[in-house]
């Protein structure tokens, strides 16, 4: 390059930098200062600085636009972060669920392929595009209930869930709350099964196994992540689907990008060598590489836009998991001597939670109903959002299928899901809520159940 384009360049950068910086101070930028009761307390949001807009910014002006450096970089970075072999980026958390789910779907996977018919076991409390894939694809989910206080798959129901034509386990960890990945690892190892950690909520969470500390989507088979501005970090839209299997690394790229037998990245042409030199299928002997597709795939990349901010975010991650981990103590610290009306949150046994909210059920004797206490601190301003959807099966996605007791199949009873689905709620412990504002959601449910009390003294 002409030195003298370079270095007009790079003034040019600097200049853009520098109002970039004037821009966030004048617009985004908040001052430090206390917090008065009733501004809102959202449940969830972005937490950004000037160098995740700067990183928006280049690559915006680099006009690559699509998957290109920055996502490679944040493929790289966010690898090493969590400790596994490969990364691989998509558009949404729910794209990585249906990447990781097809994944296992493929033919090379030979007898383990998951086919249509074939039985998934999974949990009903939670968001629904952990069990959509399945679904969708024309698997059968086996629903398994959930314990309390942890809001997570209940490991004794395993062995009455399964069946012969069990493939896979596919559950998410809770709110940021580790499933017990021991007893379900060691289930799917025994009965050959895959598993699949819907991590989305959890990211940066640990669990102790075989005598180490892990982080949460590392232990089973695929882990997956969401970037959505309420997650740990976000990109906007975006997700991540990472595992230690490098067939199943080529699998869910595949699926990502069309379908497509090549691995080239984009914009690039013959890695393997061999583009003009193969055969597949019943096409012509050398058919061009690029354009062999082994499955019937779809289009979930992210842009290079989205991956930059992702790259400056993934540097912040650290504290955000730690202002989280504050924040839960700070809330589980001040509601503790209220357990005669409220089951408090329990981290699971040999984990590490990075907390994604603070849940709390509402006991049948307390008083008052969850709704009740919704209702009071949404009119405090304190956001509150309920455990996903609660029980999936009474959603009207499943009206047809309840009606012909087909498509599903449940492993005893919901009991404790249908209890969640009536009685549970969370309010947030993002990054974005400080001390102050712990102090006042406390103060508020207080100042409720003390209300409640007292009237029904």
């Amino acid at each position: 390059m002409n030195p003298d384009i370079n270095a007009k360049e790079k003034e040019l950068l600097r200049e853009i930098h520098q109002a970039v910086v004037k821009y966030y101070n004048f617009k985004h930028k908040k001052e430090d200062k206390p917090y008065n009761p009733g501004d809102r307390i959202p449940y969830g949001g972005r937490v950004f600085d000037e160098n995740d807009i700067i990183n928006l910014v280049d690559s915006a002006l680099e006009f690559w636009l699509t998957t290109g450096k920055y996502s490679e970089q944040f493929e790289k970075d966010f690898a090493e972060f969590l400790g596994v072999k490969t990364c691989s980026l998509t558009n949404s958390g729910s794209s990585a669920n249906l990447l990781a789910f097809m994944a296992l779907t493929s033919p090379k996977l030979g007898d383990r392929r998951i086919k249509r018919g074939d039985e998934v076991i999974t949990v009903a409390a939670g968001f629904p595009t952990t069990v959509a894939p399945i679904i969708q694809y024309g698997a059968v989910p086996v629903f398994v209930d959930v314990e309390i206080p942890t809001y997570n798959i209940d490991c004794s129901r395993l062995e009455e869930a399964l069946s012969d034509k069990t493939k896979a386990v596919m559950v998410a960890h809770t709110l940021g709350n580790p499933f017990d990945l021991e007893t379900v690892k060691n289930f799917c190892d025994k009965n050959n099964l895959w598993l699949i950690e819907d991590n989305c909520d959890a990211l940066g969470s640990k669990y102790f196994y075989n005598n180490e500390w892990r982080y949460t989507g590392t232990i089973g088979d695929i882990g997956t992540s969401s970037f959505y501005p309420p997650h740990h970090m976000t990109m906007g839209e975006g997700g991540a689907v990472y595992t230690n299997n490098t067939m199943l690394k080529r699998l869910i790229e595949s699926f990502r990008d069309w379908g497509r037998d090549c691995w080239c990245a984009s914009g690039k042409d013959d890695t393997c060598k061999n583009r003009f030199s193969q055969q597949f299928g019943e096409l012509p002997y050398g058919y061009d590489h690029k354009y062999v597709y082994s499955h019937f795939g779809y289009n979930l990349k992210v842009t290079d836009m989205q991956a930059a901010i992702g790259c400056s975010q993934l540097k912040k991650l650290p504290q955000f998991i730690e202002i989280r981990k504050r924040n839960w103590n700070l809330l589980k610290d001040g509601l503790k001597d209220l357990q005669d009306v409220f089951v408090l949150p329990e981290p699971t046994k040999n984990s590490d939670p990075s907390w994604f909210g603070f849940i709390l059920t509402v006991k049948e004797n307390a008083g008052f109903t969850r709704d009740e206490i919704v209702s009071y601190l949404e009119s405090k301003n304190i956001q509150t959002r309920m455990l996903f959807a609660g029980n999936i099966l009474k959603h009207p996605c499943f009206d047809e299928m309840r009606a012909s007791g087909e498509g599903f199949r449940v492993a005893g009873n919901l009991s404790n899901t249908d209890k969640i689905m009536n009685n549970t709620f969370w309010v947030g412990v993002y990054p974005g809520i400080t001390e102050d504002m712990c102090g006042y959601m406390v103060e508020q449910i207080k100042s409720f159940v003390n209300s409640k009390l007292r009237r029904k003294l």
